[in-house]
């Protein structure tokens, strides 16, 4: 399986209004419930006005279209990267997944995913 490294810093933060979010920014995951409203975004594009706010993440996009009826895939790449301390963050849309680990654990994340088999490009 590949792994595609992102190109950018990215940010996680809370939000109390959805109006301060860019729709138009190139690269973004919103998610509200009941009782949130997140956002992962490039760094340089997070919102003025932020409730909470966590800087230095890095991404990887596990490449290609994944069918639902993939099982375990998150499962498989989150082990390899417990086994290695190294927590996550993680974020899926209608085609595949995104993993993200803060900045510092990004090059031990590459090296245990790719000891581990994955192709990491």
């Amino acid at each position: 399986m590949t792994l595609k490294k992102l190109p950018y810093d990215l940010t996680v933060c809370k939000l109390t209004d959805i109006r301060d979010i860019d729709l138009n920014a190139e690269f973004f995951f919103i998610g509200k419930t009941d009782e949130e409203l997140s956002l992962v975004c490039k760094t340089e594009d997070t919102p003025a006005h932020t409730t909470d706010r966590d800087d230095h993440w890095k991404g990887f996009r596990i490449e290609g279209v994944l069918d639902f009826s993939l099982i375990g895939i998150l499962s498989r790449i989150s082990c390899v990267l417990a086994a290695q301390k190294i927590g996550i963050f993680a974020v899926s849309t209608y085609n595949t997944d995104y993993i993200l680990v803060k900045d510092e654990n990004f090059a031990r994340a590459v090296d245990a995913l790719t000891e581990a088999g994955y192709i990491v490009v």
